[in-house]
């Protein structure tokens, strides 16, 4: 599959016309605009060039001035990237094309970005990945644009943009730092930062990068702290683990963030590549978990939700329960942004609406346009087969006790659809038992799905959630319990409010 997004015209509005279509989806003239085109051309996601850093140059699919794209002899990505990975890679120039990815670079307000970008250079410990993230960064609710007080707000000295982007609705910003020694990174960030730490980080920068390394999901966190005014919580991990969980979904704990949208401050050639398949990923799981028809907050509510399915915390008191609602529904244009180059890039899946033929339908947050997909199960085979290694075994290893599959068969089996396999001709086609899970009925797939994925989330966050005892400490944890409590009430009472005005509504 080729992600061309600077060389097809638009972004194709699909329509099928009776089970006879199934297989072969029939272009409607709806052309709608590129979505990356209708973006912002400054925001490439470089930063201040460093030793300590990997600057990515300026995709050339953003936009120019004049709101075209200027195609490129690399322009276009082998049909097979996705069949012949290399993460071993170190340069943006040898990622599939030129314009590789560059639907990951969200576009927010240009003195905000940069407000962010100065936090990161309060650190001299080397950081090659970084984004910020969560409702600091990305509203799920509408600004009041009531400036706080001094009495209100939880930043000491914010930059003017960090309060004008938070909207008088001050936020933590969160912040994940990839790295590539751990222990090398506490030891400079422990000299440099010691009141950043708990008391753990009085033991050193072995224990502190043990802990990381070996507990949880392999991130190691310190909250509220300040920097250049702003309170900050900021995550670090090895970039080894950070690419592992976005090729594989081993714990999904990092790449379910990325399923959403981020603001990448420093980029990396090795995670923007893994980080493609991992978006990939997840359009395809939420199309498992989908009907045939479907709408764009449906299709981007199932991927937001990916990584909440086991997380503990969706179980307990200590979340939003309209958490997933809010996120996709104050952010639509961004995950657009982040997925209508896939969505128009897979075979088996489409918009399917006449919406698509305003131009200016992609920058509407309040449009919510429909979409379909093929329910043929050989692409569905084909589906499962692309899912993450980690994820498809254990997929696989339900449908074995469930089809009662002798070990030995089943062991030859997974060999043949080895990703290691040294034949690369058609290895990620699927195969008949890909095409017999593609066929269960659609309840049963998406239970057993769902299943995998609680598996998957459940112990890593469930422990990445005990860890931040030790690295946050018994007081800025229980500081963080009470805040993520006092939201879970607060989303409560609003859809507790929100039904009783809809009931008097009706009446």
């Amino acid at each position: 599959m080729a992600l061309r997004y600077a060389q097809r015209p638009g972004l194709q509005c699909t329509r099928y016309f009776g089970p006879s279509s199934r297989s072969r989806p029939i272009q409607h003239s709806f052309p709608a605009r590129r979505f990356l085109v209708s973006q912002s051309s400054k925001d490439p996601g470089t930063s201040k060039p460093a030793s300590n850093e990997a600057a990515s140059p300026s995709p050339s699919s953003e936009s120019s001035n004049s709101g075209t794209l200027k195609p490129s002899p690399t322009t276009v990505a082998p049909s097979d990237w996705e069949d012949n990975l290399n993460y071993a890679i170190s340069q943006f120039s040898e990622l599939p094309h030129s314009n590789f990815g560059v639907n990951q670079h969200i576009v927010i307000n240009d003195e905000f970005k940069e407000a962010l970008r100065q936090i990161l250079w309060q650190f001299r410990a080397p950081i090659r990945y970084a984004f910020a993230y969560g409702s600091g960064v990305f509203p799920q609710s509408k600004p009041n644009n009531i400036a706080p007080s001094s009495a209100t707000s939880i930043h000491s000295k914010p930059a003017a943009a960090v309060v004008k982007a938070q909207a008088g609705n001050p936020k933590m910003i969160d912040f994940i730092f990839g790295v590539s020694y751990t222990q090398h990174w506490h030891s400079l960030n422990l000299t440099q930062h010691r009141d950043h730490y708990s008391v753990l980080g009085s033991l050193g920068s072995g224990a502190t990068s043990w802990v990381q390394d070996k507990l949880g999901a392999g991130v190691y966190f310190n909250p509220y702290v300040t920097v250049n005014g702003t309170l900050i919580k900021y995550g670090v991990v090895n970039l080894d683990t950070l690419c592992t969980d976005l090729s594989e979904w081993t714990t999904l704990y990092l790449a379910g963030r990325l399923h959403k949208p981020v603001k990448i401050l420093r980029d990396d050639p090795r995670v923007r590549l893994a980080n493609q398949v991992n978006l990939l990923s997840a359009l395809r799981t939420a199309l498992l978990l989908l009907p045939p028809t479907f709408t764009e907050q449906e299709l981007y509510g199932t991927i937001a939700s990916i990584s909440y399915m086991g997380d503990p915390r969706m179980v307990l008191p200590t979340e939003d329960p309209s958490k997933v609602a809010n996120i996709v529904g104050n952010n639509l244009p961004h995950f657009r942004r982040l997925y209508s180059p896939l969505i128009d890039n897979l075979p088996n899946v489409s918009f399917n609406d006449s919406k698509c033929s305003d131009p200016d339908w992609s920058s509407d947050p309040s449009a919510n346009v429909r979409l379909a997909q093929d329910m043929d199960p050989i692409k569905r085979g084909n589906m499962v087969r692309r899912l993450p290694k980690a994820f498809r075994s254990k997929l696989y290893f339900q449908y074995q006790k469930k089809y009662q599959i002798p070990q030995l068969e089943f062991n030859k089996m997974l060999e043949a659809a080895s990703d290691e396999d040294a034949t690369r001709i058609n290895r990620r086609e699927g195969g008949g038992f890909e095409r017999r899970i593609a066929n269960e009925p659609p309840e049963d797939l998406r239970m057993e799905v769902r299943g995998v994925i609680k598996s998957t989330i459940g112990w890593p966050s469930t422990s990445q959630s005990l860890k931040s005892v030790l690295t946050a400490g018994i007081g800025r944890s229980w500081r963080y319990m009470g805040e993520k409590i006092s939201r879970y009430r607060e989303g409560k009472r609003k859809a507790a409010q929100a039904a009783k005005d809809e009931k008097e509504k009706k009446e």
